[in-house]
């Protein structure tokens, strides 16, 4: 198949994304490896989806599907074991099942699945191909015709100069060591990168806890991993109160009042990014 953009599923109040109705969609060709997306949202601001690769699947990249965009990126292991590379430096990285990787803007990136079952990655992206970020951009980079998935460099000096070779690295891959936390309310809020263009994160709910009511000033996209959620959104037309369950997402256009609350007996976590702006002031 050729180079065709993906779609853009875009909502213009809070709205819930349960599962089983998020849009689907397949790019790739030979070279560059087949992909499935589970498209959450693609707005003016923020782009969420989910990627899965099949067992011993992977993605790299061809002429036509460029994997270098103009935007950072968040991707978070929801299962299995992915192995991800910068081809042009020749990182490797292997992030596992509750582990994070973060990239800037101009980065190529590889993807293979090193596991036994289905990977399923979250992808957090901003600024979002609405504004003309990803293949319409990539297209107008050179195209990487050597891949290395090595360090040559690093050889010798390993791990003696480990910080002055990881220092040169394009990829950061995250774990729970590596959050900045926050309370709100009485949720639990770890962050995984802040910069100008995205925030992305966790929160934590431990049974009967609840977030205070909270506003942001970019867009929000939100995955539940574990746990039943439930959202209170108290300026929204019609129906205001969500639950939610694993795998099922929700979307928050910015300044729209917002509250989680855990319900059950059960510990909840949920990924979320938000883009451009984390705080409803100018400030980041």
């Amino acid at each position: 198949m050729g180079y065709a953009p993906s779609p853009r599923p875009t909502f213009a109040e809070p709205t819930h994304r349960p599962y089983a109705t998020v849009t689907r969609h397949l790019w790739g060709d030979p070279e560059a490896g087949e992909v499935a997306d589970w498209i959450y949202v693609s707005s003016e601001r923020i782009h969420h989806i989910v990627f899965g690769l099949a067992p011993g699947g992977w993605f790299r990249h061809s002429d036509s599907f460029r994997t270098i965009f103009a935007a950072d990126e968040l991707l978070y292991v929801v299962s299995g074991e992915m192995l991800l590379s910068n081809p042009q430096t020749g990182e490797v990285h292997l992030v596992r099942t509750g582990e994070a990787a973060f990239f800037r803007r101009d980065t190529w990136h590889h993807a293979f699945n090193q596991s036994g079952e289905l990977l399923k990655v979250s992808e957090f992206f901003s600024p979002p191909p609405s504004q003309g970020t990803s293949g319409k951009y990539a297209q107008t980079k050179p195209n990487l015709t050597v891949s290395r998935y090595g360090q040559d460099e690093a050889l010798g000096r390993w791990p003696m100069d480990r910080a002055a070779i990881e220092a040169t690295q394009t990829i950061r891959v995250l774990r729970d060591a590596d959050l900045l936390w926050r309370r709100d309310g009485s949720a639990l809020v770890g962050l995984y990168a802040s910069t100008e263009h995205l925030t992305a994160g966790r929160i934590h709910l431990q049974p009967g806890q609840r977030s205070d009511i909270q506003m942001h000033g970019g867009d929000e996209s939100l995955l539940v991993l574990e746990g039943t959620l439930n959202i209170f959104c108290p300026e929204k037309d019609g129906q205001q109160w969500f639950e939610l369950t694993p795998q099922d997402g929700f979307y928050l256009p910015a300044g729209a009042p917002h509250q989680y609350y855990n319900m059950t007996g059960q510990p909840v976590t949920a990924l979320f990014g938000v883009a451009p702006s984390y705080l409803a002031t100018d400030e980041r």
